[in-house]
């Protein structure tokens, strides 16, 4: 009778238990929502334009993610973006496969939201809870609001008779709204910035620009104006384009003159990795070294003042020989066969051994030091991102900083770097693009092109 009374115990304890159990199981159920999901929402541009990314992450990594929602709302218009639903933990679940966290990336603007009107508008971005049976707590919300702009800022061409030849300069004059953050001339994949004409109220504004040497097609030069949400006006403006004609040449290296070079500039530039034989060195030197070299100019162009330094025509060489033209497309033989393409962009002046270089006109030492293929070399900002190179000096007379005048000495012609001979190589730079020198040599090219377009913000004698 003992034993029977203790097992009935035991089966009471055990249902007692399991109705325990099922009370917390169904109280769990029905009320064990997931906490509120974390929402973090952000726009690459302060407003909406054409097409403004918008990224929003959702992250909840209890029970996981559940339904997901971003909308666009303006004035009584809700628009669904984008949705998307997971399956999270049920109430009763500790652990499991769900998705803790995702990342939404849209493009808001006219060209993906039809009929936005200018103003204002939110974007909101809902996430529910992981619910349970009796207890749906509200979702968690989050608001986005940024301004609408739909229209382009203005932009007008002011000057007139722009006539440009490939590889050379040109100026132009014109107006931009006030809604304009950038504006200026855009030439196949080179930028040439707007600055504000002098005494004007901001809107009236000129660029430099060129046609690039390697640029052919007139089309590609436009003036540009855009706002911070990337709406943007464009405009053709060139009345008259001439293009020049490729110009070839043919260098032929020899192991005497790698010799000479290769190891010299190696010896200079300690970072540079040995190819393991003279010739790969020299072609390693000729085009990535080359083309480091162009981004150093790149960045020194970034970097130029914006003023006009000068006030008279650039200075060419006393007494030198132009030995090459502008923008000749060379090829390199080597044993009688080609090894390497490179555009030589500048000329070499030849005059007696070591003559002295001038500078072409007053700025500032923005360089002056062993750069390269050019060896010893000094460039001049002259302002406004126009600058002027010169390379394979023997000697520098200038140091970075220092302001020089037109006709100072800068240093002596040499062979330092890539120079098969004693001469000078000589650019003129524009926003880091080489441009033909011989414009900038023409008082009367300065006169008619530029001087009569920008007026008093050129101090042109």
């Amino acid at each position: 009778m003992a034993r029977r009374s203790k097992v009935s115990r035991f089966f009471v304890r055990i249902l007692i238990l399991g109705a325990l159990a099922g009370v917390a199981f169904l109280g769990v159920a029905a009320f064990r929502a997931g906490p509120a999901p974390q929402i973090v929402m952000e726009a690459d541009l302060p407003g909406i334009g054409k097409n403004t990314p918008v990224h929003v992450t959702f992250t909840e990594i209890k029970r996981g993610l559940s339904n997901l929602r971003v909308e666009l709302i303006q004035g009584d218009r809700v628009e669904v973006l984008e949705e998307r639903s997971y399956e999270p933990l049920q109430p009763w679940e500790l652990w499991g496969e769900r998705v803790k966290q995702d990342a939404l990336h849209l493009v808001v603007g006219s060209e993906t939201v039809k009929d936005l009107r200018e103003g204002e508008a939110t974007i909101r971005a809902t996430a529910d809870h992981a619910g349970a049976w009796l207890r749906r707590p509200d979702p968690a919300v989050d608001e986005l609001l940024l301004k609408v702009q739909l229209r382009p800022p203005a932009l007008q061409v002011l000057s007139t008779h722009t006539y440009v030849s490939q590889g050379g300069s040109e100026a132009v004059v014109y107006s931009v709204g006030k809604t304009a953050v950038r504006d200026g001339v855009m030439a196949g994949g080179w930028w040439f910035p707007g600055y504000p004409m002098a005494g004007g109220d901001g809107q009236q504004r000129f660029a430099l620009f060129s046609a690039p040497w390697d640029n052919s097609d007139p089309a590609a030069i436009k003036l540009v104006a855009s706002d911070d949400v990337g709406n943007q006006s464009v405009v053709s403006f060139v009345d008259r384009f001439n293009p020049t004609p490729v110009k070839t040449d043919t260098i032929r290296v020899s192991d005497e003159f790698m010799s000479r070079v290769v190891p010299a500039i190696m010896s200079q530039l300690p970072g540079l990795e040995d190819r393991g034989n003279l010739l790969d060195n020299y072609l390693m030197i000729n085009g990535e070294l080359r083309e480091q070299n162009s981004q150093t100019i790149n960045e020194l162009a970034a970097g130029s003042l914006p003023e006009f330094f000068w006030s008279r025509p650039f200075m060419q060489m006393r007494n030198a020989q132009v030995m090459s033209d502008f923008a000749d497309r060379r090829t390199y033989l080597y044993n009688g066969q080609p090894v390497d393409e490179q555009v030589h962009l500048g000329f070499d002046l030849a005059s007696t051994q070591r003559a002295e270089i001038p500078a072409a006109n007053d700025g500032i030492v923005v360089l002056a030091r062993f750069f390269g293929i050019y060896g010893n070399a000094v460039i001049i900002d002259h302002g406004y991102g126009l600058m002027s190179l010169y390379g394979h000096l023997s000697t520098v007379s200038v140091e970075e900083g220092q302001q020089v005048e037109r006709g100072q000495t800068v240093g002596r012609t040499g062979v330092s770097g890539l120079a098969g001979g004693d001469h000078l190589h000589f650019t003129i730079l524009l926003q880091g693009l080489p441009v033909n020198p011989r414009e900038w040599w023409d008082a009367h090219w300065i006169h008619d092109r530029l001087k009569l377009k920008l007026e008093s913000t050129l101090p042109f004698e």
